[in-house]
Formats: C-alpha cells, sequence, structure tokens
C-alpha cells in the first residue's frame, strides 16, 4: 500500500500559482494524495480499511481531534472501512456532508499501456485506476478539509466529509447504506454533494458547462426465459426457446418507453439549448416547452445522450441457452436491465416490458428491484453557489440540471430525505470518457483545479446559515 506522508511539505520548484490553481502547499498536497490514493489497491477483493485507516492517521497528524475522526466497518466485512471526518462549526446551520468512494472497479496490468496502480504523469495526463472515478475527487476533498482546518475557518455548521466502500458493482456492503442504517448521528445532514455523480461539458477542448445532479434513474433486473421439452437436434420444431427468446429480444430493441420528462431535465434541455445551434439548439428548446414536438422528440430520440434523459430504457445484458450440443434446447434465458424514470411504478414498467417482448409463453422473473430514489428539489440557492465557485475560475461556464442515467450513492441519502447533489469539476471530454475503462486519466492541470474548486466549493456552502431546500 502506498504511505501517506505525515507532517507539513517543502515545495522546491513551484512557482507562484495562477488565480485558478491552488497554493503551491495545497497543490503539492493534492498530488500527493492522489498518488497515495491511486497506489492503494481498493478493488472489491482487497477492500478499502487499509486505505481508510492510512487516511484517519493523516487527518489526526494534521490536527483533527480523534473524536472527529472515526474509522469503521461492518462486523461481517472487516476489510470494507468506512472513515468519517468531522471540520465543527459555529452550530448556525445543518451540516453540509461530503461523500465519496475509495474502492474502485478492477484493472488488469495486461489491459493498459502502463501499471494501474501506479499514478503514471504523461503528456499532461496523469494515468491510473480511480483518477477519474473517483480517487481524484476523493483527494480534493481530503485536500479542501485539511486546508480548511489549516487555515482555521469555522463554517456555520459542520462539515462532514465520508470516504466510503463498496460503491461500485460487485460490492455487498456499500458504506454509505450502511452507515445510514447503523450510524446515521455521524453522518446526518441538511444536504449532501458528491462529486462522484458528475457531468463535464468539455467539447474539443472547450468547457462549457458542468452538470447538477438532482435526480437518478431507479435500476430494476428482470429475467426473461423461454422453455420446452426439447429433443434430438435432427428434429427441429418452431418451439425452439432460443429462437422464441431471440424474436421477443428483437422486438424490444425497436421499443421506446413512453415519454416522460421531469422538471429537471426540462431545465437540462432549457439551459443545454442555449450552448447549441441549429436543429439540435431548436430541438432542446422544444422538449423544454409545455408541448415538445413530435419531430423533436423522434430526433433527440436518436441520440444516446438524450434519449437516456427522457425515457425509461431496458436492454439485454446476458443470455444463455441450450444445454447440449447435439439437443434441441429446453431453456433460454436473457437478463434485462431497466434504468427507470424516477417516480414511475415498476409494476407498470414490467407490464410495459411484457407488452415490448409480445410473447405470453415467456416467463419474466424479479431479479432485483431497487428502492425507489425521489428527485431532490431543484435548489436555486445551492445552484447559485455553484456556479458562482465554478465561474470564479471558469467565467464562461454554467451550471445545467442533470439526471443521472446511471447509479450513485445519492440514491440512498435522497430515500432518507436529505437533498443530495452531484457535481465535480474533473472536467472529461464526453466523447472520451474512461472511467472504468483501460487507460483511465485525469489531465494533471484539470486535477489541480479541481483541487482548488472543491475548496472553494466546500468553503462556500459551510459559510451559508440559511435552509438549501
Amino acid at each position: 500500500m502506498a504511505v501517506l506522508l505525515a507532517g507539513s511539505l517543502t515545495t522546491p520548484g513551484f512557482a507562484a500559482a495562477p488565480t485558478n490553481l491552488p497554493p503551491p502547499v495545497d497543490q503539492a498536497l493534492g498530488r500527493e494524495l492522489l498518488k497515495a490514493l491511486i497506489e492503494t489497491d481498493t478493488t472489491h477483493a482487497k477492500g478499502s480499511t487499509g486505505l481508510a485507516s492510512a487516511l484517519a492517521a493523516r487527518f489526526l497528524t494534521e490536527g483533527f481531534a480523534p473524536t472527529d475522526v472515526t474509522l469503521l466497518a461492518p462486523p461481517d466485512h472487516p476489510t470494507k472501512g468506512n472513515l468519517i471526518v468531522r471540520l465543527h462549526g459555529r452550530g448556525h446551520a445543518k451540516p453540509v456532508l461530503y461523500i465519496g468512494h475509495l474502492d474502485v472497479v478492477t484493472a488488469k496490468r495486461e489491459d493498459w499501456t502502463s501499471d494501474p496502480f501506479v499514478l503514471t504523469e504523461k503528456d499532461g495526463y496523469f494515468y491510473g485506476r480511480g483518477t477519474i472515478d473517483m480517487k481524484s475527487e476523493d483527494a480534493a476533498m481530503i485536500e479542501s478539509l485539511i486546508r480548511l482546518k489549516r487555515e482555521g475557518f469555522s463554517p456555520e455548521g459542520d462539515i462532514i466529509l465520508a470516504l466510503t466502500a463498496d460503491e461500485e458493482a460487485e460490492g455487498d456492503a456499500n458504506g454509505v447504506e450502511w452507515l445510514l442504517k447503523t450510524h446515521r448521528e455521524l453522518i446526518d445532514a441538511g444536504l449532501v454533494m458528491n462529486p462522484d455523480s458528475f457531468e463535464t461539458g468539455l467539447i474539443k477542448g472547450q468547457k462549457l458547462y458542468l452538470g447538477f445532479e438532482t435526480s437518478e434513474k431507479v435500476y430494476a433486473t428482470w429475467q426473461v426465459e423461454a422453455t420446452d421439452k426439447g429433443g434430438h437436434s435432427s428434429r427441429p420444431t418452431p418451439a425452439n426457446p432460443i429462437y422464441r427468446l431471440s424474436k421477443a429480444l428483437a422486438k424490444l430493441s425497436d421499443y421506446r418507453f413512453p415519454l416522460d420528462l421531469t422538471p429537471t431535465v426540462k431545465a437540462y434541455f432549457e439551459r443545454r439549448a442555449k450552448l447549441e445551434s441549429g436543429q439540435l439548439a431548436a430541438d432542446m428548446e422544444s422538449l423544454a416547452s409545455p408541448s415538445p414536438g413530435p419531430d423533436a422528440v423522434a430526433r433527440l430520440s436518436d441520440l444516446v445522450d438524450t434519449n437516456v434523459l427522457m425515457r425509461t430504457t431496458c436492454i439485454a445484458t446476458q443470455i444463455s441457452g441450450g444445454h447440449a450440443e447435439s439437443a434441441l434446447p429446453q431453456r433460454a434465458r436473457a437478463t434485462l436491465q431497466c434504468r427507470v424514470i424516477p417516480g414511475e411504478p415498476l409494476p407498470t414498467i414490467r407490464a410495459q416490458l411484457v407488452k415490448a417482448l409480445d410473447d405470453p409463453s415467456l416467463v419474466v422473473s424479479e431479479v432485483d428491484l431497487s428502492d425507489e430514489s425521489p428527485d431532490s428539489p431543484l435548489s436555486a440557492k445551492v445552484m447559485q453557489t455553484v456556479e458562482q465557485v465554478t465561474q470564479s475560475l471558469w467565467p464562461k461556464v454554467v451550471i445545467i440540471p442533470t439526471l443521472e442515467a446511471g447509479a450513485s450513492d445519492n440514491a440512498f441519502t435522497r430515500i432518507k430525505g436529505i437533498p443530495s447533489y452531484g457535481v465535480d469539476a474533473a472536467w472529461e471530454d464526453l466523447q472520451d470518457g474512461r472511467a472504468h475503462g483501460r487507460d483511465e486519466r485525469i489531465g494533471v492541470e484539470v486535477f489541480d483545479q479541481q483541487v482548488e474548486w472543491t475548496y472553494r466549493l466546500m468553503k462556500a456552502l459551510g459559510g451559508q446559515t440559511k435552509p438549501f431546500g
């Protein structure tokens, strides 16, 4: 495991920092933390307790009281450690909770140009597993909290940082969910900020917008199965389960669920239209209007990035069938993963799924259904604060409300009634997303600016006294 250096830093060779970069000592600390996080393997098999323990020691070295640095792991999952750190405020406002997961998805050395668990700087980028999802964000939040402590900043309400386990797909001990069930008093807050759930509008090198995530789709997984008595492969019949299942899946691939535009999505199209031109801008304006035009709906439905915001989607992700080379198949199965617009009842989605498959002989059974995650209110106050901080670094960048098509830990805090938002400044080209992929990377300057942006946002939100709703 990488070693987290203790104590103060010397920074030879650093020139005076530009206004959109952190001071040299904080720039160096951010990079040191990023290196330590990347070079600690926190994949599902390794767990996060080792890294969480090292970070706890670092916070104590930086002057945080032992009572404000808490390391916890579920008794039945001792390697899935979670760290909660608190910077005390004046008690004039509810705490602001920042959440970030420490775990990363698996990466194989043979798939990468360089070792995924060594922070490698090349051609203006930092490479390593977690540089985007989400150890750069973790490093920025850790550095910012340490910087505020060093400066003697006293927020209106407490600032809490929760660095948690098992957010990624293989997880079996999600840290945010577990903490809310067993230690809610440690992370109870009036507002949650989660940089893991973000979208950056970087197009052809131009910074256009930061997404402000107020809601996310609900996931639902069903299995669809076709069966038959089987027989010898020399005597084919129309009842072949593989063929029946294939025909049904082909129908599903052509099916579009009904249009369902949430307030967040309408606000997204309204703001995004101002950054576009021509037909695309006109179509987005139409979607933001009270009566979207059918042609505009059709055109935006043909674009993957906009279609997923406009409706529920269900796709086949796994398929299996047959039991022997020379036998007619007796069974064929497919796994269907749905991402459901918030507020749509899951029984209704199942009924639409059955209709789309259009074969009453198929059996559709439940595999995994998530709890419904309600939208957080479109808080003008929080959005305005984020936009002001963002424009202090990049004056022309705007904030656009977004619906997350995937999933994040915001789902758990929203279920508990805490307004939760996802936003970050880890600028990544929309056409070159590498999270979970090979050669994951973040720009060196992007990371340095992300550290400064996170500090300014943490300080700005910490200075608020009125409710965030």
